[in-house]
C-alpha cells in the first residue's frame, strides 16, 4: 500500500492510473477505522480496479463544543487496517494541506440539511460537503463509498452529485453491527461498559419499529411510540430525535412504507450515537451485519 500526505503526489499517482486505464474507488474516512470503514473497501474493490482511502479528522464539521481535539486516532492500527484489506492508496493529508491560510470557500447544502443532525450541528453539513468535494476533486474517483449509518450524510452528498452534474457513482453500503446489535462507530470508543450497554436501546428501539411495521402498523407515530417505550425504560439514555422518513429527502411521513428510514439520535453516557433502519418485509432485528 502507498501512502501519500501531498496532493501532488496524489494527482501523480492518479494520473498514471488514468493512463494505464483503471478506474478508481474511493473510502473518504475520519479514521479510527473498524469493520464498518472496511465494508466500504471491499465496496469499492468490486466496484474498481484501484481503492484510495483518505484519513483526514475535518475540522470544518465540528462545531466549537464538540470533540475533534479528543476525537479517536491512531494511524499506524488505522495503516495496519487499511493495507491488510487491499487499500491500494492511503490518502492522509495534514489540515493545512486541506486548508491553506486563506482558505475561505464552503458547499452550502439546502434545506434538507437543516433537519436532524443538521438542527443539532449547525453548519456541520457545509463542513461535511466542502471536504467531501475537495477529496474527491483531488482523487477524481469512479465511484465513492459511505455508510448507510450515516444516512443523511449519503443522502447530502448524492444531492450534492447531483446537484453539480458530477459524473460519479455513489453507493451506500449497509450498516455493519455488532452481534448485540450496536451499530459500528468510531465514537463507540467512548463508550465505558455502563454507557455500551445502554448504548444497545437505539437498536432495540430500531428493531421494534421493524417488528411493528411488519405486524401492519403503518401510522408512524404509533411507530414512534413503540421506539420510545424501548427507549424510555433504557437508563442513562436521552434522545435527541426520532422519526419515520422519506428514503428520498429524509422528511418526516406520516405513513410507514417499505423503503421508509427510521432515523434515531441520542446520547448515552454524554455521546451522541445515530442509527437508523430501512423498512423492508422480512428484516425484524438490528443484529446482522
Amino acid at each position: 500500500m502507498l501512502e501519500i500526505e501531498s496532493p501532488a503526489e496524489l494527482g501523480e499517482w492518479r494520473r498514471e492510473e488514468r493512463r494505464q486505464g483503471r478506474t478508481i474507488g474511493f473510502v473518504p474516512t475520519m479514521g479510527y477505522l473498524h469493520e464498518g470503514h472496511l465494508a466500504l473497501v471491499d465496496a469499492a474493490r468490486t466496484r474498481a480496479d484501484r481503492v484510495v482511502m483518505s484519513i483526514f479528522v475535518n475540522p470544518l464539521q465540528f462545531g466549537p463544543s464538540e470533540d475533534l481535539s479528543r476525537y479517536p486516532r491512531d494511524l499506524p492500527r488505522d495503516r495496519a487496517l487499511a493495507a491488510g484489506r487491499g487499500v491500494d492508496l492511503l490518502f492522509v493529508p495534514t489540515a493545512e494541506t486541506m486548508y491553506p491560510p486563506g482558505f475561505g470557500t464552503r458547499v452550502v447544502p439546502g434545506p434538507a440539511a437543516e433537519r436532524w443532525e443538521g438542527a443539532f450541528r449547525p453548519g456541520h453539513f457545509a463542513g461535511v460537503l466542502t471536504v467531501v468535494a475537495k477529496l474527491c476533486h483531488l482523487v477524481t474517483p469512479d465511484v465513492v463509498c459511505f455508510g448507510q449509518k450515516d444516512m443523511q450524510q449519503a443522502m447530502l452528498v448524492r444531492q450534492m452529485l447531483r446537484d453539480l452534474d458530477w459524473p460519479l457513482e455513489l453507493v451506500v453500503v449497509p450498516t455493519v453491527r455488532e452481534p448485540d446489535g450496536l451499530a459500528l462507530s468510531s465514537r463507540n470508543a467512548y463508550l465505558d461498559p455502563p454507557a455500551r450497554t445502554a448504548a444497545l436501546a437505539l437498536s432495540r428501539a430500531l428493531a421494534r419499529a421493524s417488528a411493528a411495521w411488519r405486524s401492519g402498523v403503518v401510522d408512524s407515530g404509533e411507530i414512534e411510540v413503540a421506539m420510545r417505550q424501548v427507549l424510555e425504560v433504557s437508563a442513562g439514555v436521552s434522545v435527541d430525535y426520532i422519526a419515520v422518513t422519506s428514503p428520498n429527502d429524509l422528511t418526516p411521513v406520516t405513513r410507514a412504507d417499505a423503503g421508509s428510514v427510521v432515523v434515531i439520535a441520542a446520547r448515552v453516557g454524554g455521546i451522541r450515537l445515530i442509527d437508523n433502519i430501512i423498512l423492508a418485509p422480512g428484516i425484524g432485528s438490528c443484529s446482522a451485519t
